[in-house]
């Protein structure tokens, strides 16, 4: 599947959970297109580094840290991406689900 694609998806499922989700807010088309490629690029160069460093406490918690460690990456993206707000970690952790759940399905069907 191409690059253009994923991020499409992407975007797509950024656009879905904040629209179900009240805590979680993007302003418009584009600022949710920088919002899919902030956290592809966070997920691909920091979310290696912070499960490695946080290994111990993720397998004290029988890996239920790791939504933790999503939730602290959507908020990075929240922090950096002007337009993009999220109204706390819980609301964090929330829309990293959704957006793995949205994009799954898109994957499913477009993939």
């Amino acid at each position: 599947m191409g690059i253009l694609l994923r991020w499409i998806i992407m975007t797509a499922s950024v656009m879905i959970a904040a629209y179900l989700l009240p805590g979680v807010t993007v302003q418009g088309f584009w600022a949710a297109l920088i919002t899919a490629l902030v956290l592809g690029l966070v997920n691909a160069l920091l979310r290696p580094v912070l499960i490695l460093l946080t290994l111990p406490l993720t397998v004290v918690t029988l890996g239920l840290f790791i939504f933790v460690v999503n939730g602290l990456l959507v908020l990075m993206a929240a922090w950096i991406v002007d337009g993009f707000h999220v109204a706390g970690l819980g609301w964090a952790i929330l829309f990293s689900i959704v957006v793995s759940i949205v994009s799954f399905v898109f994957h499913q069907v477009f993939g």
